[in-house]
């Protein structure tokens, strides 16, 4: 299968923010490595139920946990895209199913709460399914306008547009949650 070409960045685009350099608490691992080894090692069901809370395609769920075990991260994210692309839309259907909506804290103010619901309802209307967005560039307190922005610039897309993004959007909040994963302890699957 051919590489698709990336769209160019422009150049007001957030910087991804890397994960932070402090040194790892006594007893946490150095790496995703005791987190990836100890993830190879889980039975099947528990493996692809904790892929389950990465994305919430049981295809894609299953297809991860079969191909264990992965001999680092790169390999276990590069597997994560590569089923990504791979779903069907009855697939990414079932995995917007199991997305929440990006919300506030509740102590936000009501303003706030009240443009989100709107703006959420706007998208769930005319798309037919919950607005996703990976987040992982932003501060926390910039999540609130990244999401009413992401809403509405998204909202000018056409159907077929905004399906692949919203495709590659659930692709990177799964590369996201498959580092949570590998970062959190034995016994600490989210």
């Amino acid at each position: 299968m051919p590489v698709q070409p990336r769209p160019p960045v422009p150049a007001d685009a957030p910087v991804p923010a890397e994960a932070p350099a402090a040194p790892p608490a006594e007893g946490a691992p150095a790496d995703h490595a005791v987190g990836l080894a100890h993830f190879n090692s889980l039975p099947f069901a528990a493996a692809e139920a904790a892929f389950l809370e990465c994305c919430g395609s049981l295809r894609w769920a299953h297809r991860m946990a079969a191909h264990r075990p992965y001999p680092d991260l790169g390999a276990l994210l590069a597997a994560s895209d590569e089923a990504g692309y791979d779903l069907a839309p009855g697939d990414i259907a079932e995995a917007l199913a199991a997305e929440p909506a990006p919300c506030l804290h509740h102590d936000a103010p009501r303003a706030a709460h009240l443009a989100l619901r709107a703006a959420h309802a706007a998208y769930e209307s005319r798309f037919g399914h919950t607005f996703v967005i990976c987040l992982d560039a932003y501060g926390s307190s910039q999540h609130v306008d990244q999401v009413l922005a992401g809403i509405r610039v998204r909202m000018e897309h056409e159907v077929d547009e905004e399906r692949a993004v919203t495709a590659e959007e659930l692709r990177r909040l799964a590369r996201s949650r498959i580092v949570e994963l590998m970062t959190a302890g034995p016994g600490q699957e989210r």
